[in-house]
């Protein structure tokens, strides 16, 4: 069978693991139970498709922001167990899901080209040097902003779930038993991290951004919204070359400037986040049959947890 790379994200008090044809999310509850749903993925997501390079990585981007969204709904309404009806729930995070985007786009796209039409255009007559300077503005603002969150202890809380994700994930691909003990020997940064993605995403923008020429902002705008799903599909075949060549030397240098920058997106996590990302994985393992059922149940990893339960 074709090597599966399992991985997954963090999401509010829980995590979330993908299989070969299903993720499984989960979440402590406020009063210490661990809840586990597990979610079928579409046919879209897990067929040939899937394989044919550049596409495929539009296939995951895609995948990612619906099958993300969606956890991160369920995660919240488990954690914060409000009293809010459904429908009501999901306005309000679908209203914070379409702000944060618009903020995105604003402060990563729209913010940098404005600096550079204001500030550098007036005194540079290479568009080539401007659309650089873009980029690097685009660099800059990223990094602030990673490290502006960080303040905030509720990022801070969801970034040791993203360290225990990435620790569960180290320790079953280096062969161990999926014990805490065993997890905790092992780091929080992952080539294959998301924070790594973007940071490729960024830097391949870079240098694809640099031949647009110089129309009006506006059109710079529109020029990369629309050939960000190509830079998005390249960085993911960059990604997944790297993973399967981790340790080769070069490829190691070209992952240490997003190993390094998950510093800030991932956190020491305690011994019940790691329980909680032990209890995900597990799931999907068992459902792809990479452990048997009665030794990798969702019970079996509730080993010193107030309680668990499978939906």
């Amino acid at each position: 069978m074709k090597k599966f790379y399992y991985g997954g994200q963090a999401v509010i008090e829980g995590v979330m693991m993908r299989g070969r044809s299903s993720i499984a999310i989960a979440v402590r509850r406020p009063n210490g139970e661990i809840v586990v749903k597990d979610e079928k993925l579409s046919s879209w997501s897990t067929g040939r498709i899937r394989d044919i390079p550049l596409i495929r990585g539009t296939i995951v981007l895609a995948e990612t922001l619906v099958v993300g969204i969606r956890a991160l709904f369920y995660s919240a309404s488990v954690a914060v167990e409000e009293d809010m009806e459904e429908e009501a729930t999901s306005k309000v995070l679908w209203g914070s899901v379409i702000v944060g985007l618009v903020l995105a786009i604003g402060l990563f796209v729209v913010l940098p080209l404005l600096i550079v039409e204001l500030v550098i255009d007036p005194h540079v007559s290479s568009a080539v040097i401007g659309n650089v300077a873009d980029g690097f503005i685009r660099l800059l603002i990223f990094g602030i902003y990673l490290k502006a969150i960080t303040l905030m202890p509720d990022i801070r809380r969801v970034f040791a779930y993203h360290g225990a994700e990435h620790a569960t994930i180290n320790a079953y691909e280096a062969g161990e038993t999926l014990n805490i003990e065993n997890v905790r020997k092992y780091g929080t940064a992952h080539s294959r991290c998301g924070t790594s993605f973007l940071l490729f995403v960024l830097v391949i923008a870079v240098i694809a951004h640099a031949f647009l020429g110089d129309p009006h902002w506006a059109l710079r705008f529109l020029e990369r919204m629309a050939i960000l799903p190509l830079i998005a599909a390249v960085s993911y075949e960059i990604i997944k070359f790297c993973a399967a060549h981790v340790d080769n030397s070069a490829v190691r240098i070209i992952l240490a400037p997003g190993m390094a920058l998950q510093k800030l997106t991932t956190r020491k996590p305690d011994d019940e986040q790691i329980e909680v990302a032990m209890s995900a994985l597990r799931y999907v393992l068992v459902v792809d049959g990479e452990l048997p059922k009665e030794t990798g149940t969702v019970s079996s990893v509730a080993n010193g947890a107030d309680g668990i339960h499978e939906q």
